[in-house]
This record gives C-alpha cells, sequence and structure tokens, in this order.
C-alpha cells in the first residue's frame, strides 16, 4: 500500500513523503490515527504543500525544544540498584525509570516512548538517547551501580565542585 505521510513518522518518513507500507499497518495505523492519506493523484498533488506547512511547523517546534534539549543532553543519571557477583541485576532499569529520573532531576517532563532504551540489566554505564522531535535527540547517560556504593554520577559532581572553589580564591588573590 502506498501513502502520502501528513506527519513525521518515527522510522518511516517525514511529513509529505509519499512511502510503501504494509497493509495492515497503514490501514490499522496511519490512516486512523491521521498520520497518512492513502496515496491517490489527487492526494499527490498536495504533497508539496503538506511538505512545506510540515518544514515551517517542524522549525517551530526544534525553536522550541531546543531548550530543553541543553538541558537534556550530556545529563547523567544514576541508578542503585542490586546486582548478583557478576554484575546482573535483579531486575532492569526501564525507559519508565530514566523518564522518572529526568523529571525528578531536571523537572523536564519526558515521555517514556521518547526514550531509546533496552532495559538495563547490568551495572555499568549506558547511553540512551531522549526523542523530543526528529532532529532533537539529545543523549542521556545511565549508570548502573550496586545498592550502597557511593554514586560514581554524584561522585563527579562533588570532585567538579570542589576543584571549581580551589580555583575561585586562588584567582580571587
Amino acid at each position: 500500500m502506498k501513502v502520502l505521510l501528513l506527519k513525521d513518522v518515527y522510522k518511516l518518513g517525514r511529513a509529505g513523503d509519499v512511502k510503501k507500507v504494509a497493509d495492515g499497518f497503514g490501514r490499522n495505523f496511519l490512516l486512523p490515527q491521521g498520520m497518512a492519506l492513502l496515496a491517490t493523484p489527487g492526494a499527490l498533488k498536495q504533497s508539496e504543500k503538506i511538505r512545506t506547512e510540515a518544514t515551517k511547523k517542524r522549525a517551530v517546534l526544534n525553536n522550541e525544544m531546543s531548550s530543553v534539549a541543553e538541558v537534556i543532553n550530556g545529563l547523567a543519571l544514576g541508578f542503585g540498584v542490586k546486582a548478583g557477583e557478576t554484575g546482573k541485576l535483579y531486575g532492569s532499569i526501564t525507559a519508565q525509570d530514566v523518564a522518572t529520573a529526568i523529571k525528578a532531576k531536571t523537572g523536564v517532563e519526558v515521555k517514556r516512548q521518547q526514550i531509546d532504551l533496552q532495559p538495563i540489566r547490568v551495572l555499568g554505564e549506558h547511553k540512551a538517547h531522549v526523542r523530543l522531535t526528529m532532529d532533537l535527540i539529545p543523549e542521556i547517560k545511565v549508570v548502573a551501580f550496586r545498592e550502597g556504593e557511593t554514586n560514581p554520577v554524584e561522585e563527579k559532581a562533588r570532585a567538579a565542585a570542589k576543584a571549581a572553589e580551589a580555583v575561585a580564591p586562588a584567582t580571587a588573590a
């Protein structure tokens, strides 16, 4: 089935594109959600208009979300979890856990569906991407450490603060 996309669809295409999709995906998801139209000759004439309108909307949305992306980009989140001797977690750290931690740390609300992350099941440092828009995808760091140990993320922040304090009095004198 060929469809004309009315909205940007993640991992499929941008608004105004004509794409070939599986019949069930088009009939059961894209068409009822208002994300696409059947690619008829009449609809294809509108594709350029749809593409220009979507580009304008995308630019406005990117401007609004750029400040949020700056806050989130490079963010480091630490999770104290129970783990076995080999480093495997009892349970996992999910996208929902990361979304909750982002909200608690920055005050920015992110949906779990916007976070590209497979559930974390081992100790260590992991990367996750937050899809704010099609173009803005900041990267965050997720650190899983044993419960009871010191949080490596907070430890680095304290070390950086001490270094800044040591430099500040030296420059004042």
